[in-house]
């Protein structure tokens, strides 16, 4: 359960039976709000009301104990929204991170689909499984950790999508052909421009892949006021590039460049984009 005080500050706690829970301004009994509809507002003892409401995803995500940088929750909704995945559907990850992604790969895939993560630093899993359990409340049945590099373990898996949050995600860019179907979606999510910049530049040497396309997300909110309405002076900036691309068919070299690039934007060794082999 999430306590949100008049001053808009979070604290996220377990319920249980004849517990109490402690603050600078009243203990809070948790039988007051066992039972109770969500959205309930229970006094403290000091008489601070607090409201009552489940967590949202977004929430825990940003509470969660953390290993490595979390995905925010402003870019894993769009990195769902790119990889289109639906009920049912296999979609692989390479980086699980603190599972912050993961859990949101979980959902959109539902109880019928497969999240297929992979992580080369088992502290770092430890942490993800532990974060994912708790949010699910058990360990999803649909969902499997496996320690390793994503390009030498994938294998024969068939995935609808997938979605690479790691330092190097041009290593992957073999594995993920090979085991997307054709039409499925790739998304690498990188911190730096230079990091952006090969990813794109190996899928399109590479072959096989449509115009990669790349922006991030950049989330502002606004005062609410009366009359006085205007944007917040701060905002969630840049959190990292999302870099997305289809797979083609086997043996398709895609459509042609619809501009040729700008002088300079290539060193003298490159060589142009291949086609991928039948």
């Amino acid at each position: 359960m999430q306590l949100t005080d008049p001053k808009g500050r979070h604290r996220t706690i377990t319920l249980s039976t004849g517990e109490e829970f402690h603050t600078h301004r009243g203990r809070l009994v948790h039988d007051d709000f066992i039972g109770q509809d969500e959205g309930v507002v229970v006094n403290s003892s000091g008489g601070t009301p607090y409201l009552a409401l489940r967590p949202l995803l977004s929430d825990f995500v940003l509470g969660m104990k953390r290993g490595p940088t979390i995905v925010y929750p402003k870019d894993a909704a769009v990195i769902v929204g790119l990889l289109d995945l639906f009920p049912g559907a296999v979609v692989a990850e390479a980086g699980v991170g603190s599972g912050a992604l993961t859990c949101s790969l979980l959902r959109a895939v539902g109880p019928r689909g497969r999240v297929l993560s992979y992580e080369v630093r088992p502290e770092f899993a430890a942490v993800a499984e532990t974060n994912v359990h708790r949010w699910f409340g058990s360990p999803p049945p649909g969902w499997r950790l496996r320690m390793g590099a994503m390009q030498e373990m994938l294998g024969e898996e068939t995935c609808h999508a997938v979605a690479l949050d790691m330092l190097a995600p041009w290593e992957c860019v073999d594995a993920a052909y090979e085991a997307l179907v054709p039409g499925g979606v790739l998304v690498a999510y990188v911190a730096t421009a230079t990091q952006m910049s090969r990813v794109v530049e190996t899928l399109r040497e590479a072959g096989g892949w449509t115009d990669p396309q790349a922006q991030e997300t950049l989330l502002r909110g606004w005062h609410l006021e009366g009359l006085a309405v205007r944007p917040d002076h701060r905002m969630q900036g840049h959190t990292g590039f999302l870099v997305s691309t289809r797979r083609l068919a086997t043996g398709s070299a895609g459509l042609p460049r619809r501009s040729r690039p700008a002088p300079g934007a290539y060193g003298p060794d490159y060589k142009g984009p291949n086609q991928r082999a039948e």
